[in-house]
């Protein structure tokens, strides 16, 4: 590929197997992705849910930047209406000053749960309407802008650590753009606003001292398989396993069941969910990457290799690597 690859890690844990099996996964991935010419892996927030384990993308980082060396780390993304800008710029501050160069930070709006959950933590669900005053007070936080306050992030100032913003709808790009920051669109599991929302990205975008022209990184499922067949039976699997998103949580089910729930309205969405994947061969993959590059009118793709098997999300790591000249990113 021209340009970078990049990779979103969900930490997933998947059914019959452990939390710690899922985080293992985390450390192994990134090792592959690093020897295989990755540029990034991103963590996302997400609680109370049992087939992701990355609710503390900072603590998920921090681990695998201690078995990792060159590859970039970051939050895809942190989700800012959870907690102070102050902390987060501690936080990741602390991380870029462990890891010079290695560290980034996406910013979602989103609470990363359910409204239940968003109590447990303490928040409000207004929380989110300073969303954009808070992202403003993190970045000159993490750039060490003199406060009237004489507040600072220790560690944290000075870094400047890369920020992004996240988003699946209008909103995010309309700031991303208003702020002069890099816009990475979630069309990996929200999929209908993607090509308004990048136009209305690149139409309104305003330079800013971090960037000076308009980016965007969009996602995109892959299952890349040594044969097409193997592939599209990983792609069902993972359509199984987002079942527990709609199920009442600690409900086991079969694949009998899950299929039976697929077919049905709420099942359908889950597979809408999943519109933009790139389900096959190699070379089927590329030919996938090349369109959906061209239709997102995306800078960069960050890959989610979605197959809830170890052995098999390494595969698809490892031929989605080797498709490099092959894919116009």
């Amino acid at each position: 590929m021209v340009g970078t690859l990049s990779m979103l890690d969900l930490a997933r844990v998947r059914r019959g197997t452990s939390i710690v099996d899922g985080l293992t996964s985390c450390v192994e991935m990134a090792q592959l992705a690093e020897q295989c010419g990755y540029s990034r892996v991103w963590y996302a927030e997400h609680h109370n849910l049992p087939t992701v384990a990355s609710s503390s993308p900072a603590v998920l980082i921090a681990h695998v930047a201690a078995h990792t060396s060159t590859i970039k780390l970051g939050a895809g993304g942190v989700m800012l209406p959870n907690h102070a800008p102050l902390v987060i710029a501690e936080q990741y501050g602390t991380l870029a000053t462990l890891h010079p160069g290695r560290i980034e930070l996406g910013l979602g709006r989103a609470p990363g749960s359910d409204q239940v959950t968003l109590r447990a933590m303490r928040r409000d669900h207004t929380s989110s309407e300073s969303f954009p005053s808070d992202v403003a007070e993190l970045r000159d936080l993490l750039d060490g802008v003199v406060r009237a306050d004489g507040v600072a992030a220790i560690p944290g100032a000075g870094t400047a650590v890369p920020l992004y913003i996240l988003g699946s709808s209008l909103f995010g790009a309309q700031l991303a753009a208003a702020l002069g920051l890099p816009y990475a669109f979630a069309s990996h599991f929200s999929p209908g606003a993607l090509t308004e929302a990048v136009e209305e990205y690149r139409s309104s975008f305003v330079a800013s001292d971090r960037l000076s022209e308009p980016h965007v990184i969009a996602a995109v499922n892959v299952f890349c398989s040594e044969s097409s067949d193997d592939a599209l039976q990983q792609f069902h699997a993972a359509a199984r396993e987002r079942v527990a998103l709609i199920v009442p949580k600690g409900v086991d089910y079969t694949d009998e069941q899950a299929d039976q729930v697929l077919s049905m309205p709420q099942g359908q969405h889950l597979l809408q969910m999943m519109q933009y994947s790139a389900v096959g061969t190699p070379p089927e993959v590329a030919s996938y990457l090349d369109e959906f590059l061209s239709h997102s009118g995306a800078d960069e793709l960050i890959v989610s290799h979605s197959t809830p098997f170890v052995e098999e999300r390494m595969t698809s790591i490892r031929l989605t690597a080797d498709l490099v000249d092959r894919v116009g990113v």
